[in-house]
């Protein structure tokens, strides 16, 4: 494998039966890529990609939108030895409780929608954390919670509607042979990434 960091693809067009990926990476530098077969897992950059995809049905590429998570850490000893979820809300799990290797409790994350990625943790959240967070732990010190970090989910739906799962499009949606596009793959996609892998490879195979 060759793994090209800090790199841009600025166009992907498909011509001839082939794919031609064109990219840059910080210094400049371009370079063209040819393949047979392309599978596009741009998380945050899937639509982008899509939509600058010379031959790619416009219609098949889904709507994007970003989600931010915010985190807030705990000073002090974690008061549970055991993760706590609330029941999920309608973009997310919840503000649940979590320990990390060090058994620091970590909460979140809430839901925020926002233009563009943005990974500010905002003060101004904390009442709203300690809020959600005092339905399962009401001894809770609101001081003691201090700003962690922020992660943004791709999500194919907007506010306010109805969740949808993360979609995986082959020759069948878009028409293009040996191509899969992977969109809105967010935080389930991460623990099912290895049952994704091979999904994606049963679609190549099957083209």
């Amino acid at each position: 494998a060759t793994l090209a960091l800090n790199t841009k693809v600025t166009s992907v067009s498909f011509e001839n039966g082939l794919y031609t990926v064109n990219t840059t990476d910080v210094d400049g530098e371009e370079m063209s890529l040819t393949c047979a077969e392309l599978i596009v897992a741009g998380g945050l950059h899937s639509q982008t990609l899509g939509r600058n995809f010379a031959g790619l049905p416009e219609n098949t590429v889904p709507p994007q939108h970003y989600a931010r998570g915010c985190y807030f850490t705990l000073s002090g000893k974690a008061p549970f030895s055991t993760l706590i979820y609330p029941a999920p809300e309608q973009a997310g799990l919840g503000i649940h409780l979590t320990l990390d290797m060090g058994g620091q409790a970590r909460f979140g994350p809430d839901v925020t929608w926002v233009d563009e990625p943005n990974y500010d943790v905002p003060e101004e959240r904390r009442s709203a954390f300690a809020e959600a967070i005092r339905k399962y732990y009401p001894d809770l010190n609101e001081d003691a919670l201090q700003t962690g970090y922020a992660g943004v989910r791709p999500k194919i739906q907007a506010s306010g509607e109805a969740a949808r799962d993360f979609m995986i499009a082959d020759e069948k949606q878009h028409g293009l042979k040996g191509l899969v596009m992977l969109y809105g793959i967010e935080s389930p996609g991460l623990t099912a990434a290895l049952a994704i892998g091979s999904r994606v490879s049963d679609l190549i195979m099957q083209q």
